[in-house]
């Protein structure tokens, strides 16, 4: 039996978490271990990691199951109430290998929760094709619908010379890309008097790191975007043309209602920027469909968002009162009312993407190589080609979309 055995849900940073997790428990020669380093953000993701929380005991009987990460910090009582799992730690505790291997021999507590995360190394997933640098942690904003900040603290951003060395360290390896992650990556700097923001940061990263030949943002929020990330994205085209953007809802009243920072006109005020000065440029986004008071009216805003902002995807969420919430005390909209406006969103989502494979149809496309025969475009677009090996960049000629991922032919490597 594998000795340790990781599934992780939720965000990019937790990818990059679990890849850390991993590290940290074959040095201290932890095992065997099923660690679910679970998400809070939905009661979806946390029914979820119950339900795998019960399998990979079947599966796995001799090890120990282990809730880690925001998952046990937000709900420890019910992860508690479970036979089948024997650990839970929170999000200062889950890098510990030390403490995963206590776990193992049944020597540690069952709930180890509490201590204040630190920012140490930054946690990547190291591969060859792609790998997570960990930039900043936890979020200073209390947005009413979001118990993430109650999980992860206050936003602390990672000292810029080791984001920087571990960037040029993975590149010495052959990595040939690089995904900058965190909860609130445009709050970066903000925390620290002497820190560069996140177009500094980024701009370090493109001139210190001449073989480094993509560099991708994870999730953005567009008030938040620097002047100098402005023009980075504009001049540098080693920083990839997609941007995943929170803007939650396309209502002005809504938004307010979720405390968030931004209005309508600021995120298609944003788009249109960017697309004027990257024409290549895509966007997708976190939409929340059935907020407290949402009107049949206010959801039309948000469908309207795929239009009206050009994204080529949404990534959709009914509301899910998390206790301990402002929104959780606010007018519930029906949950059979949510997942209609949810339905009618990811229908037009789909549509949008569709339109955009079927504008790469014939068009040759710089495509780094993945595992299983698929890789990315520039613009993150998903990509099957046949006899190119993971980590290679290939030129490819696009001939065929089957609505989810396009299908082309190598034309040559780079």
């Amino acid at each position: 039996m594998k000795a340790i055995h990781i599934e992780t849900f939720g965000c990019r940073l937790n990818l990059a978490e679990s890849d850390a997790i991993q590290r940290a428990a074959d040095e201290a020669g932890a095992g065997p271990l099923s660690i679910i380093n679970a998400c809070a953000v939905t009661s979806e993701a946390l029914r979820q990691a119950r339900q795998s929380a019960r399998r990979l005991k079947r599966e796995r009987p001799l090890a120990k199951v282990v809730i880690a990460g925001c998952g046990a910090e937000i709900d420890a009582r019910s992860f508690a109430a479970m036979a089948e799992v024997d650990a839970i730690v929170g999000n200062a505790e889950k890098r510990d290998g030390t403490l995963l291997a206590r776990i193992a021999t049944g020597e540690a507590a069952r709930i180890a929760i509490g201590g204040r995360p630190t920012l140490g190394a930054p946690a990547v997933a190291d591969a060859r094709t792609r790998a997570f640098v960990e930039i900043q942690n936890g979020c200073d904003h209390r947005c009413t619908f979001c118990i993430i900040p109650y999980a992860r603290g206050p936003s602390r951003s990672l000292d810029p010379n080791k984001i920087v060395a571990e960037v040029q360290r993975l590149v010495s390896t052959g990595v040939a890309e690089i995904v900058l992650t965190g909860v609130d990556i445009t709050a970066y700097g903000l925390d620290a008097p002497d820190a560069p923001r996140l177009g500094a940061l980024v701009h370090r990263i493109l001139r210190e790191t001449p073989d480094l030949k993509r560099l991708r943002l994870s999730s953005i929020d567009s008030v938040e975007v620097d002047a100098e990330l402005d023009r980075v994205i504009a001049e540098d085209e080693r920083l990839m043309p997609h941007f995943h953007l929170s803007l939650q809802s396309g209502d002005d009243m809504i938004l307010k209602r979720m405390k968030r920072r931004h209005s309508r006109e600021d995120s298609v005020r944003f788009c249109d920027a960017v697309r004027r000065r990257r024409p290549e440029a895509a966007f997708s986004a976190d939409v929340i469909v059935g907020f407290p008071t949402e009107s049949e009216d206010m959801f039309q805003g948000s469908l309207r968002l795929i239009e009206d902002c050009g994204l080529s995807r949404a990534h959709v969420f009914p509301f899910s009162p998390r206790p301990g919430t402002p929104a959780a005390r606010m007018p519930q909209i029906p949950g059979d009312v949510a997942r209609e406006r949810a339905a009618r969103l990811r229908e037009a989502s789909d549509a949008a993407w569709s339109r955009r494979l079927e504008t790469k149809l014939g068009r040759t496309l710089k495509v780094l190589m993945e595992r299983g025969g698929t890789g990315r475009s520039e613009d993150l677009t998903p990509v099957r080609v046949e006899g190119v090996a993971p980590g290679v960049m290939a030129d490819v000629l696009v001939e065929a979309s089957d609505r989810r991922e396009l299908k082309g032919r190598a034309l040559a490597s780079l």
